[in-house]
Order: C-alpha cells, then sequence, then structure tokens
C-alpha cells in the first residue's frame, strides 16, 4: 500500500510492500496499528430487539406497575382532576410496552452483516475527510509562527533533490504535486467518500480494526480476505472509479521517473544502468486504494502482494500520492522496523516502487501533527491527518 492500503493481510507472505496500501490477515493486532477488537456478537443478535436480547416476552419486560390506589378496590373518582393525574401517569407506560412489541427483531441478511461480515458500522454516516464551512465557523487568521514555519519549509524544498533514487525501482518525487493537483485530488476524494462505496474503517472478523479510513476506486479490496472484487461485502456497493485526472496525474509522475532513470543511465553508462522501462515498467492504474489516517493513525509492514500474479511478476510499480500532514514511511526486504529505513512522506510527494522494489515491505509509523501546508487546510478544508492515494494495474 505504500503506506496506503488498509492492509498487511493478503496471501501467505512471501518476503521478496503507497506512500498509500494492503493487508493480509495481521499476526497480531499491535503488528498492524489496530483498535482494541470489538466484543464479539453472537450470529443475528441485536441489543435492540427485546425477542433477540431477552429470554423474556415483551410482555413480561415492560409490565406496567400501576399506582397504588389502583389497587384497593375501585372508588369513584374523587374530581376530575384526580382522574387526569391517573391517566397521566399510566399512559406512558402503556406508550412504552406498545413500542417494544412493535419492534422487531433483525431479519438474517442484517444480522450476519452486524456479526459475520467485515466493515463499518451499519448506518454510519459517511466519513468525510473535509471539515465542514458552516457560516457559524469562525476561521482564525494564521500565527506569526505558522507563517514563519511554512516559510522556512518552502526553502528547505528549494535546496532538497527533486528527485531521488532509493533503490533499485524505488524513486520518490519530492513536491511533485502542484498545490492547485493536491487542493483538487482532496475534493476529488471528499466527493467520492461521502458517496456510496466512500470511506469506511476496515477491519478483521475477529473484531479488529485498522487505524484508518479507507476507500477503493476501481475494484475493492478486502483487508480480510485479501482479495480485490466487484462489490463491498459489508453492503454490497460497488467501488467508484478512478476520475481521469488522477490517472494523468499517475501518468506524468511515471514519466518524470523515467525521465530522471534515463538521465541517470547516461550519467552511470558502462555502469550496468538498466533502461528506465526496466526498472520502473509503464503503468496503466485500474485500481486505487485511498487512506486517510488521523493523526494517530499508523500501518503496520506489510507487502502489496493481492493483484494478479502477471502484474506483480512483471514489478509493474505502485504509485503513492501523499497529502496532508507528512509521515514517517518504512521500507524494507523483510518485515522488521528495526531493520527498514524511514523517509519522510510530506505532501505533495509521489513515491514510485515497482520491479526489483515490487514486493518490499512498508508501512507507516506515524504521522506528524499540523505539518500538513497552511493552504491545504485553508483551500481544501482538509481534517488534520494524511491523505494517501496508492495506484496499480491489477492485471497485466
Amino acid at each position: 500500500m505504500a503506506g496506503g492500503r488498509g492492509r498487511g493481510a493478503g496471501r501467505n507472505p512471501a518476503p521478496s510492500s503507497s506512500s498509500s496500501s494492503r493487508h493480509r490477515k495481521p499476526r497480531s493486532s499491535r503488528e498492524f496499528g489496530h483498535e482494541s477488537p470489538l466484543q464479539s456478537q453472537k450470529e443475528g443478535s441485536s441489543s435492540s430487539s427485546p425477542s433477540v436480547s431477552s429470554k423474556k416476552s415483551p410482555q413480561q419486560i415492560v409490565t406496567p406497575v400501576l399506582p397504588k390506589s389502583l389497587d384497593s378496590p375501585v372508588q369513584p373518582p374523587k374530581s376530575l382532576d384526580s382522574s387526569l393525574m391517573m391517566a397521566e401517569q399510566v399512559q406512558p407506560l402503556i406508550q412504552r410496552a406498545a413500542s417494544i412489541q412493535l419492534s422487531k427483531p433483525l431479519d438474517s441478511s442484517s444480522a450476519s452483516c452486524v456479526s459475520g461480515t467485515v466493515g463499518s458500522d451499519l448506518g454510519a454516516a459517511p466519513f468525510d475527510i473535509c471539515m465542514g464551512n458552516s457560516k457559524g465557523i469562525v476561521i482564525l487568521k494564521h500565527g506569526l509562527l505558522e507563517i514563519n514555519r511554512e516559510k522556512r519549509r518552502a526553502k528547505e524544498l528549494s535546496n532538497i533533490a527533486p528527485v531521488q533514487h532509493l533503490r533499485p525501482g524505488m524513486v520518490l518525487l519530492k513536491n511533485f504535486l502542484k498545490p492547485d493537483d493536491q487542493v483538487k485530488i482532496i475534493k476529488h476524494c471528499r466527493d467520492l467518500g461521502v458517496g456510496p462505496g466512500g470511506f469506511y474503517q476496515p477491519g478483521y472478523r475477529e473484531g479488529g480494526k485498522l487505524s484508518l479510513q479507507m476507500m477503493c476506486l476501481g475494484k475493492n479490496w478486502d483487508p480480510d480476505s485479501g482479495k480485490y472484487g466487484d462489490i463491498r461485502p459489508f453492503d454490497v456497493a460497488q467501488p467508484p472509479k478512478i476520475p481521469e485526472e488522477l490517472t494523468m496525474l499517475v501518468e506524468d509522475a511515471i514519466k518524470a521517473s523515467h525521465e530522471f532513470l534515463e538521465q541517470r543511465g547516461k550519467e552511470q553508462r558502462g555502469k550496468g544502468a538498466t533502461k528506465p522501462a526496466v526498472e520502473l515498467p509503464l503503468l496503466s492504474p485500474d485500481i486505487c486504494i485511498v487512506n486517510f489516517y488521523t493523526t494517530s493513525g499508523k500501518l503496520g509492514l506489510h507487502q502489496d502482494k493481492d493483484e494478479e500474479e502477471s502484474s506483480i511478476a512483471k514489478g509493474l510499480p505502485v504509485v503513492s500520492f501523499s497529502l496532508g500532514d507528512t509521515a514517517e514511511f518504512l521500507y524494507g526486504d523483510v518485515r522488521d522496523e528495526d531493520k527498514a529505513s524511514k523517509i519522510k512522506l510530506e505532501s505533495g510527494d509521489v513515491l514510485i516502487f515497482g520491479g526489483q522494489s515490487r514486493r518490499i515491505f512498508h508501512g507507516v509509523s506515524s504521522i506528524t501533527p499540523k505539518s500538513a501546508p497552511l493552504w491545504v487546510t485553508d483551500k481544501a478544508n482538509l481534517r488534520p491527518g494524511r491523505l494517501n492515494l496508492t495506484f496499480r494495474q491489477y492485471k497485466d
């Protein structure tokens, strides 16, 4: 997932992998930054259904307790006021009994979704990666400290190499996505994320959940099975298509990496340099996993290897976009954080890994709070956290 897929699950990890990512069933919840497992629920159970949650009948549960005055022999009411008072006391109890008796237990299909299907809570509102712009919200001006910090970072970026060759088949394009493009990407993801097939918190059948929000484009990736499909199992939603604008940005990133590798090859002529298209094969992305990490989000080391074997064997790369807060990204040949290399992925960075690096283990160890450029929060209203898109090609 290049720090992108809700991943780490998949087929058996074969040691040899956006700033966006994928998973196989984890060995432990700690390994993948899970939240505490949810309490297991019995098949078809529901706390809102008395016929399921209690052995007593609805009538037994809500038998009204009448005022003591009703236990004695019926007496003619002393006054109209006393009769009205009695009715006011009894009526709420009768209404409560009726409402419980009319409630129905969950049908079998919805019960199975609650207890045995991976996904977010049914009926929960879609996760919105952007903050609302209500008229009642007062937007404060940025302090001098924030503005100066932004200026210092811009100056630092001007002295950093725009393209970095991290290892064979792995290239980092620093600050590649222009500010306007970043705003457009965020808005695309926000619009898709609040619709059908949008963001949800992925998890595993035993109850553990990943500490991020995920949305799949093109095909749905299921972290529990490690497989792709045409629908999302827990709500039968179809994944949205990848916007054409995003596909074009991926092509631009591949082209830029090839230009860099071509120049690097000329400088290393006679030193075993390989052709750019061999080191990083061309990609026609048809699937994308979009992850949103809050400032406490993380993702354990994993490989992106649930695409078709033809795609992986050919080394078709993973292209990862980073937006918002900075992430500490880990990568290496083995699943061991102590042996992993570390880099900072900042808003606008594009990381590409394919060829010999297609099966690297990779993950996100931490998010740096308040590190997003000010214009990301001002123009795009992105929530505190990191938005990560990892593009790939499902099959050759």
